[in-house]
């Protein structure tokens, strides 16, 4: 299988339509970095972490994503990742419109990223290729039309980055709208309505779904407790964890587990 082994501005002077890359890879957090080719990310074992300038994107296994080209990002995994990307040239496809989307892996895309890792940099051209590429181009488009809500809006300004910074630090206890309103040195008042202008949620809806991204990613973990996920997401009961991870990610959390893990 392909290596991930080209040099990030060897990516963009590739002539192919689209190649695949392949990769088994130990924690890691890469630098910021924009490729000119759009990308798929497919984590075929292992979760990871997208982040924008605008938000930051829970990747679970059997989930892949959509980047389009020219997008600054950088990816973060915490445990071990199998990898797998394909690049699609902007000629081959404009793409779905979102800048960065989560998707579901169904039966055909997850048989269709397997086939593609054939197509390493190195493999010749031939009128296959071409042909499945373009299919699975179109395919995206069709797929990017029911994107996963895994999205974690980032604030523009400095107040929100600490009180989102705040959060993110105090998931497992209390992380309300006045201790983060302390951190950033403003009124609960005003943190409200800025947090509200700049991420189109309320507080307390961004807190809930950090909430159910961090423990998608800690499930995802080999050996995952349900128990003692829910405690370190703030939640004092496993039933109401369940009850609120049901409504989030449609089963539960010991379904996901044994789906993912």
């Amino acid at each position: 299988m392909p290596r991930a082994t080209v040099p990030l501005d060897a990516i963009d002077r590739h002539p192919a339509l689209a190649f695949a890359l392949t990769d088994e890879l130990p924690p890691f957090v890469s630098e910021w970095h924009a490729h000119r080719h759009h990308q798929l990310l497919y984590a075929a074992a292992g979760s990871m972490r997208l982040e924008t300038a605008g938000g930051s994107w829970l990747l679970p296994p059997q989930r892949m994503a959509w980047l389009r080209g020219g997008l600054e990002h950088r990816v973060t995994a915490a445990a071990p990742l199998s990898l797998r990307t394909v690049y699609m040239a902007p000629r081959l496809t404009r793409g779905p419109a979102a800048e960065c989307a989560v998707l579901e892996v169904t039966p055909l895309a997850r048989e269709m990223l397997a086939f593609a890792m054939r197509w390493g940099p190195d493999a010749p051209a031939e009128p296959l290729a071409e042909a499945f590429f373009h299919a699975l181009a179109a395919l995206v488009e069709e797929w990017a039309r029911a994107p996963r809500d895994f999205m974690l809006p980032m604030g523009r300004t400095p107040e929100l980055a600490r009180a989102i910074a705040y959060a993110l630090a105090h998931l497992d206890g209390a992380c309300g709208i006045e201790e983060a309103a302390r951190a950033a040195s403003v009124s609960a008042r005003t943190l409200a309505r800025r947090f509200e202008s700049e991420t189109a949620m309320s507080w307390r809806q961004w807190v809930s779904r950090a909430r159910m991204l961090r423990a998608m990613e800690a499930l995802a973990a080999p050996g995952a407790s349900v128990t003692r996920v829910a405690l370190d997401v703030g939640f004092g009961s496993q039933a109401a964890f369940t009850r609120a991870f049901e409504t989030f990610a449609g089963e539960s959390p010991s379904a996901y587990r044994r789906r993912v893990g």
